[in-house]
């Protein structure tokens, strides 16, 4: 009985630390994003875009993609 608590609790934890963990990347991406369009720079661009891909690959809500164009 203990075993199956211990499990549950760790199990809770990690969807906690998962769905913390979107919330912080939205708002860092959303700062580097502001950052960029002060910049404009395009390495910080293509950077960018693969961090987005990833983020919307793992969480919700989507970020729209950067045209570096």
């Amino acid at each position: 009985m203990v075993f199956v608590a211990t499990g549950l609790s760790v199990l809770a934890i990690l969807v906690v630390f998962s769905e913390r963990s979107c919330g912080i990347d939205h708002l860092t991406l959303t700062g580097d994003i502001k950052s960029y369009e002060q910049s404009l720079d395009p390495e910080l661009c293509e950077d960018l875009v693969e961090k987005i891909d990833l983020f919307n690959d793992q969480c919700k809500p989507q970020i729209e993609t950067l045209d570096c164009g």
